[in-house]
């Protein structure tokens, strides 16, 4: 399935111990693609590890590029942050170039998908290293979906709450001033609940965290945000 359409993804942090039983539930759950990616200790070998294992199932495997030296071949998807609400410009183009000196003349631009991110839990360990603008208003949040769709084209509207789960008037601050730029919820979704209430907003619900810490919460997701009818 195109990355387009989909409801539900779980995100998997190579730096992070699954075991093969675990990621079969996963993989086979009906989500409709799971994302490798995370903030530190990100290795070319954790992410290749990964690929190797979930490569068995049919579910469409993304890779979200946080460190250039970690990028391998093998993935059906490439998603490319571009942290919005950043202080440090690196987060914003500085690494981007570096990867694109290295692998621009071998990249395939249809597998590549720019996020514009938006982060937005002050504690998270991914504000913590772009020195992500805190706090954010909804007006703040309104501008930066308008900035990635209008000006920048950005197919992707990521809003991150790493760690916590997140205010659904933010979220629907975003979705209401977005058309043709998919809007993707992320963090802190430790119910079936919580996945239910962000599917009636956002178009992806990423679920993360809770996969480590309670993995049949995390595939009960999968149903909650299907029953879901997509936001229009």
């Amino acid at each position: 399935m195109d990355y387009h359409n989909w409801r539900h993804a779980f995100k998997l942090d190579p730096a992070k111990t699954i075991h093969d039983d675990e990621l079969e539930k996963l993989a086979e759950s009906g989500t409709d693609g799971i994302i490798v990616g995370g903030t530190d200790g990100i290795t070319l070998e954790g992410v290749l590890h990964l690929l190797a294992r979930l490569r068995r199932y049919a579910v469409p495997l993304a890779l979200e590029v946080s460190d250039a030296d970690a990028v391998t071949f093998g993935y059906d998807y490439y998603f490319i942050p571009t942290v919005l609400n950043a202080n440090d410009v690196k987060w914003m183009n500085g690494v981007h170039l570096e990867a694109l000196k290295e692998f621009g003349h071998m990249m395939k631009w249809e597998e590549v998908a720019a996020e514009g991110y938006c982060i937005l839990n002050p504690d998270c360990k991914a504000a913590q290293l772009t020195g992500a603008t805190q706090p954010l208003t909804k007006e703040d949040v309104t501008a930066y979906a308008r900035m990635a769709e209008h000006l920048f084209r950005f197919p992707i509207f990521y809003m991150e709450y790493s760690g916590m789960y997140g205010d659904p008037q933010m979220v629907s601050a975003a979705a209401s001033v977005l058309e043709e730029t998919k809007l993707v919820y992320g963090g802190g979704i430790t119910s079936a609940g919580q996945a239910a209430e962000m599917a009636a907003i956002a178009d992806t619900v990423v679920v993360g965290n809770v996969i480590y810490d309670d993995l049949k919460t995390a595939l009960a997701t999968v149903d909650a945000v299907k029953s879901v009818a997509a936001p229009k």
